[in-house]
């Protein structure tokens, strides 16, 4: 499928949601956001503004996490030495160098909560991550979420490459940057009603 006809697609799905609920002006912007988002791998060379940067964050922090523990901490590598170091030699390393913002999303082991329901905190920490890729492209910027937990030997390579200290897991790096326009982001809709069951399974 190509690009005009996602865009179209995605047009003709949203107004039809606009239409049947009656949705408000900032209520159709905020379904437009999840909607388009699309995973952006390709930046031109332009440093992401620190205004930019604080509004993403506060996006992140203003996500649920269970008993309020709030149990992330934010690692922003901002100069091409910081990503550099994060990258290494690895298979993605090049293309890892190439981006204007790594953001690490990481686990404070002192504000988890213990016992069975210790691991909740990935939950808490994605839901933030979410938040903070819905602001990246409402702030017309591209991003993309790369995995580092719960792979043992990246979570450690990571940590000994950023000096994190013990307390620290991290879950994700998330790339940001201004979309590279001859890399162009593709929106999916993956609605599929076959995986909507309602009331108690028969």
């Amino acid at each position: 499928m190509n690009m005009n006809k996602i865009i179209m697609t995605l047009a003709f799905m949203l107004t039809s949601i606009a239409s049947h609920a009656q949705l408000s002006t900032e209520a159709q912007a905020v379904i437009n956001n999840i909607m388009t988002r699309a995973s952006v791998r390709g930046f031109i060379e332009k440093p992401v503004e620190q205004e930019k940067i604080d509004l993403m964050l506060r996006a992140a922090m203003a996500a649920p996490t269970d008993k309020n523990r709030q149990p992330w901490h934010f690692v922003v590598l901002n100069t091409p030495e910081s990503i550099a170091q994060y990258a290494g030699e690895g298979h993605h390393a090049e293309r890892m160098k190439k981006t204007p913002l790594v953001i690490v999303v990481c686990a404070d082991t002192t504000r988890m909560q213990q016992g069975e329901v210790r691991d909740i905190w990935v939950q808490d920490l994605s839901a933030s991550t979410e938040n903070l890729l819905l602001a990246a492209h409402a702030l017309d910027l591209g991003a993309v979420w790369t995995t580092i937990y719960p792979l043992e030997k990246r979570v450690q390579d990571v940590q000994q490459r950023l000096n994190l200290p013990g307390r620290l897991i991290p879950m994700c790096a998330i790339r940001i940057g201004y979309p590279n326009p001859e890399r162009p982001a593709q929106p999916k809709d993956k609605w599929d009603e076959q995986k909507v069951t309602y009331g108690l399974w028969k």
